[in-house]
């Protein structure tokens, strides 16, 4: 049970996320600014700082509960020209913002602007909390190894992160990230959860079967190349050989869709692929969680992807890449595979079809994990820690 919201705690959060404002209601483009939200009911005010996206349709994401402070839009981080362009605006909202914060939790450690809003925080002295997803450095080099100038900047805006982390606490998102703050103030290391106890599925109504004429290996995230989605379809063309009842399902859209369909059609796997394009958690994603036999993840860098949860909480059974956090919250409850080889994932796809014990064992001790990690449990933490108090 969630008890009164502490009182004086008035917490602003940023993110370089965009939001847009359609006829007064806020929508967010990301999922994350939900888990955000989930932190309204231990506030006394919760207030969400970020781009304001001009165009007028909504994202997908509705925000019903957290106020909204708007800073100046800019298309993407890597143009640096254009971010820096919005710095002096977006430091005199900040500032103003302040007025009615107590906390700050500041994301980071891009872009430029979550440094100086936590200098700020600082300087206006309230309580600053910094907060990291993802290994920056290692993202940007999967996702743009061409541009130097950019995984420099990257590199630098880590190594400041960090040095300015020493003084104060530091939320990170799983195990490994938090081996990178260990110097930190204080560290609270959380899983990313949309999880209610309410989506996790009672054995009694698992419904799936594995001896039915085909198999669906499901992959749920962004089409992006530190995701690294062109290797599902070398994995569903290698696990075919040994068991050719394997379909993919793609729930997921970004950069390289076309990339991945061309994948398929080289490896002749195309009739077997199915891409569905972005599937909202809030509308049929439970249904492919809850239908297909194996969560297939192959991405090249993590922090802890909540996709892994979600399957956890739908006893669907996980394969996934040992990288980043993945391996901490995976081990014991699915099978691990090394980044890049497309046979570890296809044979551990493989295993689990074969094994109907070994299937068991590892639902069982996964849907455990995921009852500990729901949304309601890491809020509860989080707001401890961000109010000071955890």
């Amino acid at each position: 049970m969630t008890g009164p919201a502490p009182r004086g705690l008035r917490l602003g959060v940023y993110c370089d996320f965009s939001y847009r404002v359609h006829d007064g209601a806020v929508s967010a483009e990301v999922p994350f600014s939900r888990f955000i939200e989930g932190l309204a009911p231990h506030c006394e005010r919760l207030v969400l700082i970020g781009r304001r996206d001009p165009a007028p349709e909504p994202y997908p994401y509705p925000l019903r509960q957290a106020g909204f402070v708007a800073l100046p839009h800019y298309r993407s981080g890597a143009d640096l020209g254009a971010v820096l362009r919005t710095v002096p605006a977006s430091l005199r909202r900040f500032w103003r913002a302040l007025d009615d914060l107590d906390v700050v939790w500041i994301l980071g450690p891009n872009p430029p602007q979550a440094l100086l809003f936590a200098l700020l925080g600082r300087l206006r002295r309230r309580r600053v909390v910094l907060g990291v997803r993802q290994n920056l450095p290692e993202l940007i080099r999967h996702r743009r190894p061409d541009q130097r100038v950019v995984v420099a900047a990257a590199d630098l805006l880590e190594e400041a992160f960090r040095l300015v982390g020493r003084r104060l606490p530091v939320v990170v998102v799983g195990p490994d990230l938090a081996r990178r703050y260990r110097r930190s103030a204080s560290v609270l290391s959380i899983y990313v959860s949309l999880l209610d106890e309410r989506d996790l599925l009672p054995e009694a109504h698992d419904a799936r079967r594995y001896d039915g004429e085909e198999l669906v290996m499901l992959s749920v995230g962004r089409l992006d190349p530190e995701k690294n989605p062109l290797l599902l379809a070398d994995v569903l063309c290698r696990a075919l050989r040994t068991q050719p009842r394997w379909r993919l399902a793609v729930c997921g859209d970004g950069s390289l869709a076309d990339a991945l369909r061309r994948r398929a059609g080289e490896l002749e796997v195309a009739d077997r692929v199915q891409l569905h394009g972005h599937v909202s958690i809030d509308g049929r994603l439970w249904d492919f969680y809850r239908s297909a036999h194996a969560l297939v993840h192959v991405s090249r860098t993590e922090g802890v992807p909540q996709v892994i949860l979600e399957a956890f909480a739908a006893r669907l059974p996980v394969v996934a890449t040992d990288v980043g956090g993945v391996g901490h919250l995976v081990a014991g409850r699915g099978l691990l595979a090394a980044p890049d080889d497309p046979d570890a994932s296809a044979d551990a796809l493989n295993r689990l079809v074969a094994d109907p014990g070994l299937r068991q064992r590892l639902v069982s001790a996964a849907q455990g994990a995921a009852a500990d990690h729901t949304l309601a449990a890491e809020c509860r933490r989080l707001a401890a820690f961000l109010a000071g108090d955890g």
